[in-house]
C-alpha cells in the first residue's frame, strides 16, 4: 500500500475508535438505566408503574425492529439538526447511538432478569427503598453481566459502524467501500477488515477481564 493509503488508514481507524467511544459511552449512560427502569416498572416489582412500562417497552421494540441503514436514512433530518451535517463521524455518531440504546436497554433487561427474586425480596423486608435496592443488589449483582452485555454491543457498533460508511459515515467503512470496492483495491479491503477483527477481539478481550473481574461469585 502507498503511503497515502496508510495515513487514511490511520485516519480512518481513529475515526472508527471516535465513534466506538462516544456511541458506546452514549448507549450505556442512557441504555443502563432505561434496561433498569424496564424491569423494576413491570406489574409487581419495586417501582410497578405500566403506565411507564408499556409505552417504554414499545418504543424500544419499534426502534429495535428498523434496519441500521434504514433508520441511518430516515433520521438525517435529525442528524442535521444535531451534528449540523449529515455525513462524517460525527453525523454517524447519532444513528449509532440512537440505534444502540434500545438494543443496550434489552441486554441490560436480561442481565437484571438473572438476578435472584430473593435478593430483592430480602432486601425489601429489611425496608430497603427501591432506590436502595437498585444501587445495593441489583447493580452490583447484574455488573458482571452487564458488562458482558456491554461488550456485546460495542462488538455490535464496530460491524454497524462501517457500514455507516456506505452513505459517507466515515471509518474503517468508508475506507473499505471507496478504496476496497469502488477502486478494486483488494489489499485496502484485506488490511481493513484486519483491523476490524483486531478491534473485536481486543474489546472481547477487555470485556471478558472486565466481568471476571466484578464477579464476586
Amino acid at each position: 500500500m502507498s503511503p497515502i493509503i496508510i495515513n487514511l488508514l490511520f485516519k480512518s481507524l481513529a475515526e472508527t475508535l471516535y465513534m466506538l467511544f462516544v456511541s458506546s459511552l452514549l448507549s450505556a449512560v442512557i441504555g443502563i438505566p432505561l434496561g433498569i427502569l424496564l424491569v423494576v416498572t413491570e406489574k409487581g416489582k419495586i417501582l410497578s408503574c405500566s403506565f411507564c412500562n408499556k409505552p417504554l417497552s414499545f418504543i424500544v421494540n419499534i426502534i429495535r425492529s428498523i434496519p441500521f441503514i434504514i433508520l441511518m436514512v430516515a433520521i438525517i433530518p435529525i442528524t442535521r439538526m444535531i451534528a449540523g451535517t449529515s455525513i462524517g463521524t460525527n453525523a454517524a455518531i447519532i444513528p449509532l447511538t440512537i440505534a444502540s440504546i434500545p438494543y443496550t436497554a434489552r441486554l441490560i433487561e436480561t442481565s437484571v432478569r438473572e438476578i435472584p427474586v430473593g435478593l430483592i425480596e430480602a432486601a425489601k423486608s429489611m425496608g430497603a427503598s427501591p432506590l436502595q435496592i437498585i444501587k445495593k443488589v441489583i447493580i452490583p449483582e447484574a455488573l458482571p453481566s452487564m458488562i458482558e452485555n456491554i461488550t456485546v454491543v460495542i462488538v455490535t457498533l464496530i460491524g454497524t459502524s462501517a457500514m455507516a460508511g456506505t452513505i459517507g459515515g466515515g471509518g474503517l467503512g468508508d475506507l473499505a467501500i471507496r478504496y476496497g470496492y469502488q477502486r478494486f483495491q483488494a489489499d485496502v479491503m484485506i488490511v481493513t477488515i484486519i483491523v476490524l477483527i483486531v478491534i473485536v477481539q481486543l474489546v472481547q478481550f477487555a470485556g471478558n477481564y472486565l466481568s471476571r473481574k466484578t464477579n464476586k461469585k
